[in-house]
């Protein structure tokens, strides 16, 4: 396997496992509609790798197009990243997420099993356990009722790649993703104003927020705050790489699904601590109501990618909270 087609590619996360693959010998071809990042991201990639990697700007669920790309680019394998995954925007905007989600997901199928490409890794989420009854969690946990059209979408997503028997897929449940490149060339790049913690605590400590809301402090946990297992991005794009491998090696309509966390979990005032302590800096910030959508608690228990994909997390919470205020001042 050697062509990978990356949907999404510029992205958060897409842009650092472009790297990654780049690392490891993976020639990857992006797709990416440029509505949750920036052109820019391309130069950059390219700059940490000196490579220069094909891209297209169009959405994906023109299979059209995609079905063009996919013989062209004669690809072995795709790494699907492109969708929406804001938890509260999606309770506001459900439509939006099925829309995009699903249907993306869909047309991407599509034009795979048109064009015989049968190996998929699918950008997953902790969110298909809902509010587990304990943690941590382990891929044999049960799917619960979502607690938002995201978490929905990204169940969803597995069923129809669990019902899809021409593929090989792997399906890597992300926990938090957090902090940025070492180089500081790339790293989160929110349009507009943040929904996930740590960027809005980056925008906050560089004055282009005003104050930063912590959702509720009447949970069940140390602090009354909400419980995430917190995992460096560059871990979690190492990861994709390792499912890839996964697939070559066990190829014949596969399905398996990895949590990809660190293990440990961190209550969002403890995240705020350590931001504060490791960069030297005094945030601002209020404790407001809780948010639709939320879990209280979850953390990962990660036997299963250690032990099958050979795959665990390096980078501790100190790394990752100093990669990404190294990463918001390249912007500020």
């Amino acid at each position: 396997m050697k062509n990978i087609l990356v949907t999404g590619g510029l992205g958060y996360i897409g842009s650092h496992t472009v790297i990654e693959l780049i690392a490891h010998g993976y020639s990857p071809i992006i797709i990416d509609d440029l509505s949750n990042t920036n052109i820019a991201v391309l130069q950059q990639i390219q700059k940490i790798t000196s490579k220069e990697v094909p891209f297209y700007k169009n959405d994906i669920a023109e299979q059209g197009l995609l079905e063009k790309v996919l013989r062209a680019h004669a690809i072995d394998g795709v790494i699907h990243f492109a969708a929406f995954k804001a938890v509260g925007e999606s309770v506001k905007a459900p439509l939006k997420y099925y829309d995009n989600n699903i249907g993306g997901l869909v047309a991407l199928l599509k034009a795979m099993q048109k064009c015989d490409v049968k190996n998929i890794v699918f950008s997953s989420s902790c969110t298909v356990y809902g509010e587990p009854d304990v943690s941590p969690v382990n891929e044999l946990s049960p799917i619960k009722k979502a607690n938002s059209p995201y978490g929905n979408t990204k169940q969803i997503g597995e069923e129809i790649l669990f019902d899809c028997p021409f593929l090989n897929t792997v399906a890597l449940r992300y926990f938090n993703p957090i902090g940025a490149h070492p180089s500081a060339l790339i790293g989160e790049l929110p349009l507009g104003v943040p929904n996930n913690l740590v960027p809005f605590i980056t925008q906050t400590a560089a004055g282009i927020r005003e104050k930063l809301t912590v959702y509720g402090n009447d949970y069940n946990t140390k602090d009354g705050t909400c419980v995430r297992d917190y995992i460096h991005v560059v871990d979690l794009a190492k990861a994709h790489v390792k499912a890839l491998d996964y697939i070559q090696k066990n190829a014949g309509n596969t399905f398996e699904v990895f949590n990809i966390g660190t293990g440990n979990g961190f209550t969002v005032l403890e995240i705020i601590d350590t931001f504060e302590k490791t960069n030297h800096l005094k945030l601002n910030y209020t404790i407001g109501d809780r948010r639709a959508g939320d879990v209280e608690k979850v953390w990962a228990n990660t036997d299963k990618a250690k032990n099958v994909l050979g795959w665990s997390a390096e980078l501790d919470l100190t790394s990752m909270v100093k990669s990404a205020w190294d990463w918001q001042k390249t912007l500020s």
